[in-house]
C-alpha cells in the first residue's frame, strides 16, 4: 500500500559508474543554505543484559551465563574507525596522533593498520613492525608476534597488500584470523582502525563493523564531495541486488566529521554545516562535530622526522587540537549493544558471528 509522498521531493540524479553520487550532483547540495551547527553530543549507550524466563532447573545456569556476558561486555574495547573518502587529507596521522593521545590519557590502546594496501602507520611512528597481518594468516607468526610498542605507549598492528583478498580466504584461516584478532579486545580500552580511502569492500566492512567512524576531510571541494560519498554508501542499506552485501544492513553507530587541514574555525566549522546539513536532508544520518585541526607545519615537520605530531612538538595548535579531539572522543564515543568487532567483522567479510 503506497503512503503518500512528502511535500518536498529532490530526485536523485543517476550515478556515474563507481562513484554513489556525482560531484556535481553533491556540490549543488552542498551549496544549499547552510544550518546552524551541531555540537559533539555526548553519548553513551547502556549496558543492559536482557533476561527471559527461565525454569526453576537451569535458573542458576542462566544466571551465570548473565554474569559472564555482562562481564565480557564490559571488557570489550570500543573500536574507532578512522576513515577518508578520498586520500591525501592526513588519515593515517590523524588515527596515530590520536592513539597517542589516548594512550597518554591512561587508556589501553591498539591501532590496528587497516589500510590493506597502502599501510604506513609504521613509516610515522618510525617503528619496525617484524610481521603483519599478512604473516598471521600464512600462520608464519603469532598476533602477538606482529604488535610492537609505539611512541607514545599504543601497540601497533601492522597491515598488509596481501590481505586485499580477506574475504577469499579460507574458513578455516578466517577462522584462525579472526579468534586472534578477537582475543585482543580484552587486552585494549579502544581500538583505532585505520582505513584504507574510498569505498572499497575492505573499508566498508571495517567501518561498518566499528562502533564509531570519524570521517576525516580537508576543505577541498574533492574532498569534501568524497567524504559525503563515503558517508552515503556506509549509511545505505543494500538491496537484495547488490551482490554479498545484500544480507547486512547499513551502518548503526556514530559517524563523527573531522575537519583538518583548516585555516581557521570558520572554515571548519562551514565545511561541517554543509556535510552535515545535506546528510540530514537527504540521507537522514546525523552527523556529529569532532572539530578540527588547523594547518601546522609542525605536521610535515613531523612526518619527516617520522614522529607523530603530538609527541614531536607537543605544544602546536594540531596537536593541542588532536588532544581535545581525544578528550571529545573519549566522551562521546557510541558503545552499543553488539558483538565484538571482529566477530561482526567476520559478519561482514562472509564469514561466520
Amino acid at each position: 500500500m503506497a503512503s503518500s509522498p512528502q511535500t518536498t521531493s529532490v530526485p536523485a540524479p543517476a550515478p556515474r559508474p563507481g562513484i554513489p553520487r556525482s560531484a556535481r550532483a553533491v556540490m549543488r547540495e552542498l551549496a544549499h543554505p547552510i544550518p546552524e551547527a551541531r555540537g559533539f553530543a555526548a553519548q553513551r549507550a547502556s549496558s543492559l543484559v536482557e533476561t527471559t524466563g527461565a525454569s526453576s532447573s537451569d535458573q542458576a545456569s542462566k544466571l551465570r551465563s548473565m554474569v559472564n556476558a555482562t562481564l565480557q561486555a564490559a571488557r570489550r574495547a570500543t573500536v574507532l574507525a578512522v576513515t577518508s573518502g578520498k586520500g591525501g587529507v592526513g588519515k593515517s596521522n590523524v588515527a596515530v596522533n590520536l592513539a597517542v593521545c589516548l594512550a597518554q590519557a591512561g587508556k589501553r590502546v591498539i591501532l590496528l593498520d587497516a589500510d590493506l594496501g597502502l599501510a604506513n602507520a609504521d613509516v610515522l611512528c618510525n617503528v619496525d613492525v617484524r610481521g603483519n597481518l599478512a604473516h598471521v594468516v600464512a600462520r608464519q607468526k603469532q598476533l602477538q608476534d606482529v604488535m610492537v610498542e609505539a611512541p607514545g605507549g599504543f601497540k601497533l598492528i601492522g597491515g598488509a597488500s596481501g590481505l586485499a583478498k580477506m574475504a577469499d580466504l579460507t574458513d578455516a584461516d578466517r577462522h584462525r584470523l579472526l579468534l586472534a584478532l578477537d582475543a585482543i579486545e580484552a587486552e585494549a580500552d579502544v581500538i583505532i582502525l585505520d582505513t584504507g580511502a574510498g569505498i572499497s569492500p575492505n573499508v566498508l566492512s571495517f567501518n561498518r563493523a566499528a562502533d564509531h567512524v570519524l570521517v576525516v576531510t580537508t576543505p577541498e571541494p574533492t574532498a569534501i564531495t568524497d567524504a559525503y560519498a563515503s558517508i552515503k554508501v556506509l549509511t545505505r542499506r543494500p538491496t537484495l541486488t547488490n551482490g554479498p552485501e545484500s544480507a547486512v544492513g547499513g551502518f548503526g553507530g556514530r559517524i563523527s566529521l573531522l575537519v583538518n587541514q583548516v585555516t581557521g574555525p570558520g572554515e571548519a566549522q562551514q565545511v561541517y554545516d554543509r556535510i552535515s546539513k545535506v546528510a540530514k536532508q537527504f540521507l537522514g544520518v546525523s552527523v556529529f562535530d569532532a572539530g578540527f585541526v588547523p594547518r601546522d607545519s609542525a605536521v610535515t615537520d613531523a612526518v619527516r622526522r617520522r614522529s607523530p605530531f603530538v609527541i614531536a612538538f607537543p605544544k602546536s595548535p594540531a596537536s593541542r587540537a588532536v588532544g581535545q579531539l581525544a578528550v571529545r572522543l573519549e566522551h562521546g564515543v557510541h558503545r552499543p549493544e553488539r558483538k565484538g568487532f571482529f566477530q561482526r567483522l567476520g559478519r561482514w567479510m562472509g564469514g561466520g558471528g
